[in-house]
């Protein structure tokens, strides 16, 4: 889940130039909310900007100079997103391997036999208190130091995950993660290409989320309702797969607002953006598990 104070994108906004809850034992899905800042770019010299060489008079220089700064920007804007989803890839493999680990040296079992609830509680306030100070504070802390609270949030949320080999057998794990990847990569792309326009959909996914959480932790205090889990999966699939079409979209228009604050600011967006991509595989992955997984 994904707390404080973020960049909003501004699907207006032309360029120059052109966290987490778990709610008990067994691996729920890991929530966020859209709580967005109105926070306005300061100009400063544009992130990429190319050195301008003198191309002669007349109108044939000007369009060469154009199509040059054009190009520009639009080379800086994609490799910012790959840097994006680059680091969102970095924290699944550390996601995946601190719950491998975590299962396969029985450390997670230990935790659970030694800490009890209490374990599991204080996991989910690391995993809380981290997503809030990276949310609230990414705009005024180094771009090192909010990529090292990242990674140790996917490293809290793997070890959180180990609890899932407890519950589901390796194929059904690999099979969901196999699909989830391939889902994943598909909405992506679609987001990236096309035309249609996600951003305007944030404040309806936005109750849509809050319904699920809602529904969610109705159904978790009334027994014998557990077909109802099945359709709350499926809801919260499509949910999330809307949340992947919007944060790809978000993740190209937050680049291109705050590309003329320079590289350390590109670079903090870039981790921003990782942790909202990051979640929206999480939760993704484990819907498809929870509606297809066999159980041990």
């Amino acid at each position: 889940m994904t707390f404080g104070q973020q960049p909003q994108p501004n699907p207006n906004y032309e360029p120059q130039g052109g966290s987490n809850l778990n709610t008990g034992y067994g691996a729920q899905p890991q929530y966020r909310q859209y709580q967005y800042a109105n926070q306005q770019p300061q100009y400063q010299q544009p992130y990429g900007q190319p050195q301008y060489a003198y191309a002669g008079n007349g109108a044939a220089g000007g369009a060469a100079i154009d199509g040059q700064v054009a190009y520009s920007y639009d080379e800086a804007r994609r490799a910012s997103v790959t840097k994006a989803y680059g680091e969102m890839t970095i924290g699944l493999i550390v996601t995946a391997v601190v719950a491998v680990l975590g299962q396969a040296t029985g450390l997670y079992y230990a935790f659970l036999m030694t800490t009890g609830m209490l374990g599991m509680i204080a996991l989910c306030i690391a995993q809380i208190g981290l997503a809030i100070a990276l949310g609230a504070r990414i705009m005024r802390m180094s771009a090192t130091s909010a990529r090292v609270m990242f990674y140790v949030y996917a490293a809290l949320m793997g070890f959180t995950l180990s609890s899932i080999f407890m519950v589901y057998d390796l194929g059904s794990i690999g099979v969901a993660l196999g699909i989830t990847a391939a889902f994943f990569f598909a909405l992506t792309m679609f987001s990236l290409t096309t035309k249609f326009d996600m951003l305007k959909f944030g404040p309806i996914l936005m109750v849509g989320l809050i319904v699920l959480v809602v529904s969610q932790f109705v159904l978790m205090l009334i027994p014998g309702v557990s077909g109802m889990t099945q359709v709350m999966c499926a809801i919260g699939l499509i949910l999330f797969a809307g949340m992947t079409m919007y944060d790809a979209q978000s993740t190209r228009a937050l680049f291109a607002q705050y590309e003329a604050q320079g590289p350390e600011m590109i670079r903090k967006i870039s981790i921003l953006c990782a942790l909202n991509l990051y979640l929206d595989f999480v939760n993704m992955f484990l819907y498809i598990l929870q509606l297809f997984g066999s159980r041990d």
